[in-house]
């Protein structure tokens, strides 16, 4: 292992779950993925879909906590309340929409309802912040079709070397 820090947060967007009233399987899904990926993740958090409460928090873990990385899980669909990709969309600097696009690629290789994912992603800073949909199985395959490439993505997004952040399973261009 390289001693470079990839630290992540994972922010699980769900009025039912801030309110206790249903257990968070995702979020605890996307950490054990992430964590098995060598990643670092540094805060873990379940609030409301709520506009507000989802900018702040992202803003906290990129302005305040300068994670690499953020995943949400949640709010991405087509109910009234889901507003996640809207709220991140409000925060970030740069669009990343090769992300979302792999993503939903992946959606729709199991069901034609891949198409009615709005998740984004993009960059504040030198964070990444990637939407995740709220359903467990949903969120592993989606985060599971991008999270390759991700630690690529942080490597330039934070000057690293093309070394540094490079372990033997990472795949290059053939």
């Amino acid at each position: 292992m390289s001693d470079m820090t990839y630290s992540a947060a994972v922010i699980t967007v769900s009025d039912k779950g801030a309110q206790g009233l249903r257990a968070d399987t995702s979020g605890p899904a996307l950490t054990a993925m992430l964590t098995e990926a060598g990643w670092s993740v540094d805060y873990t958090e379940i609030i409301p879909d709520d506009y507000d409460k989802i900018r702040q928090t992202l803003l906290h873990c990129a302005d305040d906590l300068h994670v690499c990385l953020v995943c949400t899980t949640g709010g991405t669909g087509f109910s009234p309340r889901d507003i996640t990709p809207e709220a991140t969309k409000s925060v970030i600097e740069r669009e990343c929409p090769g992300i979302p696009e792999a993503m939903r690629a992946e959606s729709l290789k199991i069901t034609p309802r891949g198409c009615l994912s709005r998740e984004a992603a993009g960059i504040r800073g030198e964070t990444l912040i990637v939407n995740c949909p709220g359903s467990e199985k949903a969120a592993r395959e989606c985060l599971g079709a991008v999270i390759g490439a991700l630690r690529h993505g942080v490597d330039i997004l934070r000057g690293r070397s093309g070394e540094c952040g490079s372990h033997h399973h990472e795949h290059h261009h053939h």
